[in-house]
């Protein structure tokens, strides 16, 4: 989730499966040709990529294959940590977005190209579950995680972290500008605000997709004014999509790291955060801020789990282990800038300052999710850009 992207504040070198929009638009329409987090599992004819090869190992090592998605981030002292303690080497296989890694796990079930799956997410859980390729493994560990991010009663997908997507805003353009910084998600669509706010597509960027689950919540689905409808007044207020999260907070946001020109953007809850541990000099307080409305923000969960087939089962039930234990859970923050799931875990100070946690983010079930997300991203897509 986070550090997928903020680690771009400093290294500059991360890059989500997105797009830059040449010009600035209203709406711009993703290129037909990219693979998009939210599309359906690739046609089997598809060539299913191969691992990179493993480092050498000595005579009898063995070596654990973790596929990730391209965001996954881990120092290497932790991992080494592990490598001493299995007498195992470890490959992390990383194979794009969330989405794009389920499909190619799916692809290859028949042969797994890894021991271990790390980041589906919720929005991603009911189609991960329903393919079948996890092995249930009921890790010693799930007794530090809260209950509440247990969203698979199966075991086969064990909550890793979590974090929060959410509205952010530039503080110094509203203060210059003296605008009332917008408190509910309808404030959006007020002519106050118009041409001010970006949002990524969620047909190709995994924090679109949470926000447009979030105004589905939010709004619902029938009565007076739906989601639909909200979108259709963020249309007419001049909203501006962009295809990813890079290119929406570094190329159109214009605060914190931000070198655009609207002053709203749908991002993390630990993004300002962020502003302020990448700044050099670090400054006294983030240069922007969070919204955080009333059902405005949404829970992202992200789960590990064995797939079933994997050539080292016993190494793979051990990494999980691991992932949920403290040495790796403590790491989580600073290196992918969400929340470890392990009950207890000591955060950051300038989490604890900077991160605030949404009060209220909308509730949606897996598998309410799975059984909608097709006909939403149809219905989103026909409404904003058409």
């Amino acid at each position: 989730m986070y550090k997928r992207v903020l680690l771009t504040i400093a290294a500059l070198a991360l890059v989500l499966s997105s797009c830059v929009t040449p010009t600035p638009a209203p709406v711009s329409t993703p290129p037909p040709s990219e693979p998009t987090a939210t599309s359906a599992p690739l046609p089997t004819a598809t060539p299913v990529p191969q691992p990179t090869a493993a480092p050498p190992t000595a005579p009898g090592e063995r070596t654990l294959t973790v596929m990730t998605h391209d965001s996954f981030s881990v120092s290497d002292s932790v991992v080494a940590e592990f490598e001493k303690q299995c007498g195992c080497k470890v490959q992390f296989l990383k194979s794009g977005d969330a989405g794009l890694a389920l499909n190619k796990a799916i692809l290859s079930k028949a042969n797994p190209l890894a021991d271990v799956l790390y980041g589906v997410d919720n929005s991603f859980l009911g189609r991960a579950l329903d393919a079948g390729i996890f092995e249930p493994y009921a890790s010693p560990a799930l007794a530090d995680i809260p209950d509440d991010l247990k969203l698979d009663p199966t075991n086969q997908l064990l909550p890793v972290d979590f974090g929060y997507v959410t509205l952010n805003y530039d503080k110094k353009y509203f203060a210059d500008n003296d605008i009332p910084v917008p408190q509910t998600l309808r404030d959006l669509t007020d002519p106050a605000y118009k041409g001010l706010l970006v949002v990524e597509n969620p047909a190709t960027s995994s924090p679109g997709l949470s926000f447009l689950l979030t105004t589905i919540a939010a709004f619902g689905e029938q009565g007076s004014y739906t989601y639909l409808d909200f979108w259709r007044d963020l249309r007419k207020n001049n909203v501006y999509v962009s295809d990813g999260w890079e290119d929406a907070y570094y190329n159109q946001f214009s605060g914190g790291s931000g070198k655009g020109d609207h002053p709203l953007v749908v991002s993390y809850a630990t993004s300002p955060a962020a502003e302020v541990y990448f700044a050099d000099p670090q400054p006294a307080d983030s240069p922007t801020g969070n919204i955080a409305p009333p059902d405005g923000s949404f829970r992202q969960v992200e789960f590990v789990g064995v797939l079933k087939g994997a050539k080292n089962p016993d190494l793979a039930r051990e990494w999980v282990d691991f992932m949920l234990g403290p040495t790796f859970q403590a790491d989580i923050p600073l290196q992918m800038w969400v929340y470890p799931s392990r009950t207890g875990t000591p955060l950051p100070d300038v989490f604890t300052k900077f991160a605030q946690v949404p009060a209220a983010p909308v509730q949606m079930t897996p598998a309410q999710i799975q059984a909608g997300r097709d006909g939403w991203l149809q219905a989103w897509t026909d409404t904003v850009l058409r």
